[in-house]
């Protein structure tokens, strides 16, 4: 069954070819053709890795990337819809987080469990979701139960504090239990009971928790002390009076995690993570060392050596059961303003073959940011403001504009990329997006010289622009 499951996974990757990858990561990255091409490879051999030999498969490991490239430039979201495409369990995280073994702080293995919890979590969710209309029938068994308790008796008896049955009913004989329990599920899926209150056993969420605190904290430790306490004691359940349009989702929600085998959950997740996890390492940069240097510096190096096996190959122990991480596809990132890749130490680099160069981005770059994407910033505002009935504009003139004044910003303070797209959109549209609800133009055109006003007499104080833009 494990193996069934991720063999439909990866067929679906058998016509996703290489330059099919770089179309689908076009629609929403601008550019950057190199970062592109290396993770459409990267991606397509994960592929051509299940179509060799067994005996050959784990000889395979994937061909890890470091993506250089100041902030803003699309690292991150190139990762990020790179596991989209195949829905891969993905996970992101800085570097700089962690610490080397023995100080204070997030110990490397850490983010093999965080992204096999994620994955639990997202499995579960979506087999919960598949199994709800399964789980919404019972449920409804579930409550008509308790308006109606089973009685040895063959006719109807309704509890006194439930007057459910009509006035017509009243004068006629006693119904059969069968044909009331009808009565009843009419009313119910009509909606006409969701105010009454019921009678229902739930979980009591107030009973006290044992906490472990330790210098690597308890996720480190590998072991969900909460978990293994919950198995051993009974569960605290208490009485409470709801109303049934609550009871309903209540129940269902409760009759749906039963019906979702989470065993099975747990060992396709743990597959999944194995076979096609995808880890972003963000700043990869900050863990690097200056040579010869003490102090501090020492652990940066640390990091690194803790990081080797990991991305080497190991076993990492979960709750879930034990993780190998030969298979994981590691990506990597970083500004390497102060430093250079080759600063590594030498095993993390053999760890991390491909290395590319991500460029960074002018003002034309920006243009087509602003309205190529599929989720284009202007497409975004435009949407917004059509939620209070106004349509709103941006000629060419405009566009340009911005797109000049985030390439001069950017050169003139801090480089952020594009995310000074988001600031400067933030900024012209300001006035516009607070008085949206009492504006009564319901069409609004932005043009060059509506931007200019806006915005250059900051641009123009370049103290004031560090602080605003």
């Amino acid at each position: 069954m494990r193996e069934n499951k991720e063999n439909e996974r990866f067929k679906t990757m058998k016509d996703l070819k290489p330059g099919q990858i770089v179309t689908e990561l076009d629609k929403y990255i601008i550019g950057q053709k190199d970062a592109k091409k290396s993770v459409a490879i990267a991606l397509r051999n994960r592929w051509r890795r299940r179509q060799v030999d067994k005996d050959l498969q784990d000889e395979i490991a994937p061909k890890n990337i470091i993506l250089i490239g100041p902030t803003g430039v699309g690292k991150t979201e190139i990762a990020r819809r790179l596991a989209n495409l195949t829905d891969s369990p993905f996970y992101k995280v800085e570097a700089s987080k962690f610490t080397e073994v023995g100080y204070v702080g997030r110990d490397v293995e850490s983010m093999i469990r965080d992204i096999v919890e994620l994955t639990v979590n997202d499995l579960r969710n979506r087999e919960q979701d598949a199994v709800q209309e399964k789980a919404a029938s019972i449920a409804e068994e579930r409550l008509l139960d308790l308006l109606l308790p089973p009685s040895s008796k063959t006719g109807a008896s309704i509890s006194n504090d439930i007057d459910i049955i009509t006035t017509e009913e009243k004068g006629e004989e006693a119904q059969p239990k069968a044909s009331t329990r009808e009565k009843l599920r009419k009313m119910l899926r009509a909606g006409k009971l969701d105010s009454r209150p019921v009678d229902l056993e739930v979980a009591d969420k107030s009973s006290p928790m044992v906490e472990i605190f330790s210098n690597s904290g308890i996720e480190e430790m590998g072991i969900n002390v909460k978990d293994m306490l919950g198995n051993l004691m009974p569960k605290n359940t208490k009485r409470r009076k709801i109303k049934i349009k609550d009871a309903i989702k209540l129940v269902t929600q409760e009759e749906a995690a039963h019906l979702v085998d989470m065993e099975k959950i747990k060992t396709d997740a743990v597959t999944m993570v194995e076979q096609s996890g995808i880890i972003f390492l963000d700043e990869i940069d900050k863990i690097v060392g200056k040579e010869k240097s003490q102090g501090p510096e020492v652990s940066k190096e640390g990091v690194q050596r803790d990081l080797l096996p990991i991305v080497e190959g190991s076993s990492v122990p979960t709750k879930y059961g034990i993780v190998k991480t030969d298979h994981i596809l590691f990506i990597a990132s970083g500004a390497f303003h102060m430093s250079k890749p080759s600063d590594l130490i030498p095993e993390l680099q053999g760890r991390f073959p491909i290395r590319v160069e991500l460029n960074s981005l002018g003002a034309h770059e920006f243009t087509r940011i602003l309205t190529e994407p599929k989720n284009a910033l202007v497409l975004q505002y435009i949407a917004l403001l059509r939620t209070e009935g106004i349509e709103i504009e941006f000629t060419s003139g405009a566009i340009e504009k911005i797109a000049d004044i985030a390439e001069k910003v950017n050169s003139t303070t801090e480089n952020i990329g594009a995310r000074r797209l988001h600031t400067i959109m933030e900024k012209l549209l300001e006035d516009i997006l607070f008085k949206a609800p009492d504006i009564d133009e319901k069409l609004i055109v932005i043009d060059a010289s509506f931007v200019e006003k806006q915005l250059m007499s900051i641009v123009e104080n370049e103290d004031l622009s560090r602080y605003i833009l």
